[in-house]
């Protein structure tokens, strides 16, 4: 099995996976998963695809990931994941799009407007 290339966005945050056969292993930007994602909660978003398709243990997972938070980017990763998956197995892609794994979340920050203290927030109002 060749390497299978994808990549994953959220937010600031850009995940590049390479998923390849082996045991499991997730490594990311050269450190495992668990020293990377350090809390429970985002371990367990990274491996929901994985999970949900019972391939936890077949594949080595490399992840390059820049930008962001430690959420967004442990999102990314999951989107990432799910894509690689789907293109190692075409119908994988109804189990992993019902549970809404291969949808790009394309909430953003909305940028400060001048004249105001952030983005929709105004200053106070004086009629005299």
């Amino acid at each position: 099995m060749e390497v299978i290339n994808t990549i994953g966005r959220r937010k600031a945050s850009i995940a590049r996976v390479y998923l390849s056969a082996g045991k499991g292993q997730i490594t990311v930007n050269d450190k495992d998963y668990k020293k990377y994602f350090t809390t429970g909660t985002l371990q367990y978003i990274v491996l929901q695809p994985l999970n949900l398709l019972n391939v936890t243990d077949k594949y080595d997972i490399k992840v390059n990931l820049t930008g962001g938070g430690v959420k967004g980017q442990a999102e990314a990763l999951r989107l990432g994941i799910a894509r690689a998956l789907v293109k190692l197995n075409e119908e994988d892609k109804p189990a992993l799009r019902t549970s809404g794994f291969l949808t790009r979340d394309p909430r953003e920050v909305e940028r400060k407007k001048p004249g105001q203290p952030k983005a929709r927030k105004r200053f106070q109002f004086s009629k005299r």
